[in-house]
């Protein structure tokens, strides 16, 4: 596992941080490349209570945030069954945890988030998917690298059987779309929607520049 080769396309900030660490290859893998990257960090976990085997997981996070040395943070949080539980879930969950929290989320992640955004009507700004709200240090790495991390330093993530449930659409988008589309055009379709994500969102960059440089210029005389 050449983790240096990791690291070069990981975005740690360059202070102490807080990562969301769920247990899962991602989050693991970013606690991890943490670590190899010299980061102080502590490790923030969210037990929504949403699966019977939570606590569990919360306690593997516990282990795992002591075997690498650093501080663990639980908060418990409440949702209610019904629609939209996922969506629910998530704005829980990033309510319980610090406003600069690091996430791991990757390239696979955004690319579901593109199409996601692109097939519920997005416009540009959703189709760009700049994930922007929170730190995202290795939105860069697959998630077959990941859970390679995880294997080469001994450790078994946590399976969220919500993950494969096809009640959720996302899941179906990773499932079933994206498979789809590799098979259609017999390529890997995410570095495709990666790429297409970052061209628009330079794109809107360049026009909100433009933009406020328009409103600089209307408002100048006005101020002198």
């Amino acid at each position: 596992m050449d983790l240096a080769a990791l690291l070069d396309r990981c975005d740690f900030p360059d202070r102490p941080i807080a990562l969301g660490v769920s247990g899962g290859a991602d989050s693991t893998a970013m606690a991890l490349l943490a670590r190899a990257a010299g980061c102080e960090f502590t490790i923030w976990h969210v037990d929504h209570g949403l699966r019977r085997t939570s606590s569990v997981d919360a306690a593997m996070v516990d282990a795992f945030a002591s075997r690498l040395g650093v501080a663990f943070e639980l908060r418990l949080v409440v949702v209610e069954p019904g629609a939209n539980m996922e969506a629910r879930a998530r704005a829980a969950r990033y309510q319980s945890l610090p406003a600069d929290i690091c996430v791991g989320h990757t390239a696979d992640d955004r690319a579901e988030t593109v199409l996601f955004n692109l097939l519920r009507g997005a416009g540009p700004a959703g189709v760009a998917a700049p994930m922007a709200m929170v730190t995202r240090p290795i939105l860069r790495l697959r998630r077959v690298e990941t859970e390679a991390v995880c294997a080469d330093a001994g450790i078994t993530p946590v399976v969220d059987e919500h993950n494969a449930d096809p009640s959720f659409t996302r899941v179906r988008v990773r499932t079933e779309l994206l498979p789809l589309i590799a098979d259609l055009f017999d390529r890997d379709p995410v570095p495709l929607l990666n790429r297409h994500a970052d061209l628009v969102g330079d794109a809107l960059q360049v026009i909100q520049e433009r933009a406020t440089r328009r409103r600089g210029d209307r408002v100048g005389p006005v101020r002198h």
